[in-house]
């Protein structure tokens, strides 16, 4: 009988205590800008977030009646628009931020089909197959264990169904990149620091340069269990969308 080695335990327990204070940082940064969250985003995006939200929609797929499960929700742009643009559509937005969850209540009317909850995007509290369709706007760089919350979406949705994601890249030669990488190392957390009075812009900066570069994000969704991922980048901007399909049944 092999004798466990007592320096792999107290490697995985510093790990899992990295884990849980990256995810309390930054759940911290993100209650404390989640009152001006959606301003931020239009202004620091040039406006343009909500097309890239309307994209993601689209490439889901969702006929009427469908349910949605949107991950890292914040204050429920992304529900909304699929709210709005699918007739009968059910919608569960998860995140782990109390705070944005209560912008996000606080912005809808009581009566719209969404469902706020509040969960960790790795452990979704939903049954296998529940939704038609799986949405995340701008959350994925920010979960320590991609590849979890990736397939814990994966399960979540029915075979054939969709997984969408819209994510900030910089990992990309040419003009473009160079411009959106200096826009922003430079621009964004200047400004998105003086508005939002905290280091999340500073963060989220720092967070764009770590994300892995499009054709290595696919290989994560690919080893999570999906199929037929395709990445394109919206126009003239740093944003990706990202779809994958959960395998059908054999």
């Amino acid at each position: 009988m092999s004798i466990p080695d007592p320096r792999h335990d107290d490697v995985v327990m510093q790990g899992e205590e990295a884990v849980r204070r990256q995810r309390a940082e930054v759940r911290g940064m993100f209650d404390k800008v989640s009152a001006r969250y959606d301003l931020l985003n239009r202004l620091l995006s040039i406006g343009m977030d909500g097309g890239w939200r309307r994209a993601a929609i689209r490439a889901s797929r969702l006929a009427a009646g469908d349910c949605l499960l949107d991950v890292a929700c914040g204050t429920g742009d992304m529900m909304r628009e699929a709210a709005r643009r699918v007739p009968g559509c059910r919608v569960i937005g998860v995140d782990f931020a109390r705070e944005m969850l209560r912008a996000g209540r606080g912005k809808w009317d009581p009566s719209a089909p969404l469902a706020f909850v509040h969960a960790d995007a790795e452990s979704l509290p939903v049954r296998d197959g529940m939704c038609a369709a799986a949405t995340m706007a701008f959350g994925i760089r920010n979960i320590p264990r991609r590849e979890t919350a990736l397939r814990a979406m994966a399960r979540a949705v029915k075979p054939g169904g969709r997984v969408a994601i819209l994510e900030l890249s910089t990992k990309k030669n040419g003009f473009l990149a160079f411009a959106v990488r200096t826009y922003v190392r430079t621009v964004l957390p200047v400004v998105g620091g003086a508005l939002s009075g905290g280091e999340a812009y500073g963060y989220l900066s720092d967070s764009m340069h770590a994300f892995p570069d499009p054709a290595r994000f696919c290989e994560e969704m690919r080893s999570a269990g999906l199929v037929n991922v395709k990445a394109r980048r919206m126009f003239l901007s740093p944003a990706w969308l990202f779809v994958g399909t959960v395998a059908p049944e054999v």
